[in-house]
């Protein structure tokens, strides 16, 4: 039996989590999507307080994950130890709340969902992640494993994703906030992609104001950010995963304006 995952790129400050409200539960009737993953880590612009939290798995989120500004926000930290949807990078230290793997039994099928981040220019005390999945993958039995790995660097987004290659259903890219045109089954049936892209305002850089952005690199001080008005997209992908096999037989990006 085939199922269909949707894996949604970073939410960027209010109007892409407008957007994603908007637009999501249409999205997953469209494409008979059977179980949703989001990134919400920017839904503050850094961080995302408990009520956006909460507004993305009501939107119709099944698992939000996070990334580099899990905690930018510090009162999710109780949330993020209450809400068995709500995961943050597996290889953070032991000392932080919360998990980073969780498994969601869908009656038929049991899906693992895991969270990484990268350590290319990420790097502040975090595990190794490809150990990390490692244990992680020995820990629990499931019939499909979804990776979110929030990482800067494509080479080491590539390098997981051979490395995990046949050993789980689908891998995807996160925190660059700029999709990438390279989704793909690999070689031994890993779905992947190297970046979803973000959900939030198309005129922006990265979702903020494209003046400010442009301060920053002139050298000056471009304030706190801010979301530009105007159009949104919500864009990511839908694997689509045997359940004989537990891997993936088609990815298909999606961008919803």
């Amino acid at each position: 039996m085939l199922y269909h995952i949707l894996a949604v790129g970073d939410v960027v400050m209010e109007p892409g989590l407008e957007h994603l409200e908007r637009h999501l539960r249409s999205l997953k009737k469209l494409k008979k999507i059977d179980f949703t993953v989001v990134n919400g880590e920017n839904a503050s612009g850094v961080g995302l307080t408990q009520e956006q939290a909460w507004r993305i798995y009501d939107a119709g989120a099944d698992a939000v994950t996070l990334g580099n500004h899990t905690f930018g926000k510090m009162q999710i930290r109780s949330l993020l130890d209450e809400a068995p949807w709500l995961l943050r990078p597996a290889n953070y230290t032991g000392r932080a709340p919360g998990r980073g793997c969780g498994v969601f039994d869908l009656g038929a099928v049991r899906i693992r969902v895991v969270n990484l981040i990268g350590r290319c220019d990420l790097a502040w005390g975090t595990e190794n992640p490809f150990t990390t999945a490692d244990a992680l993958l020995r820990a629990d039995k499931a019939d499909f494993t979804l990776v979110d790995f929030h990482a800067e660097a494509t080479s080491e987004k590539l390098a997981m994703g051979y490395y995990l290659d046949g050993r789980v259903s689908a891998l995807w890219g996160t925190h660059t906030h700029v999709p990438t045109a390279d989704e793909r089954v690999m070689p031994k049936g890993t779905g992947y992609l190297t970046d979803l892209g973000m959900t939030g305002s198309v005129e922006s850089v990265l979702g903020i104001r494209p003046e400010q952005s442009v301060e920053s690199f002139l050298g000056g001080l471009p304030g706190r950010y801010q979301s530009p008005e105007g159009p949104c997209k919500m864009q990511g992908a839908v694997f689509t995963l045997d359940s004989a096999t537990g891997l993936c037989t088609a990815v298909e990006r999606v961008d919803i304006r």
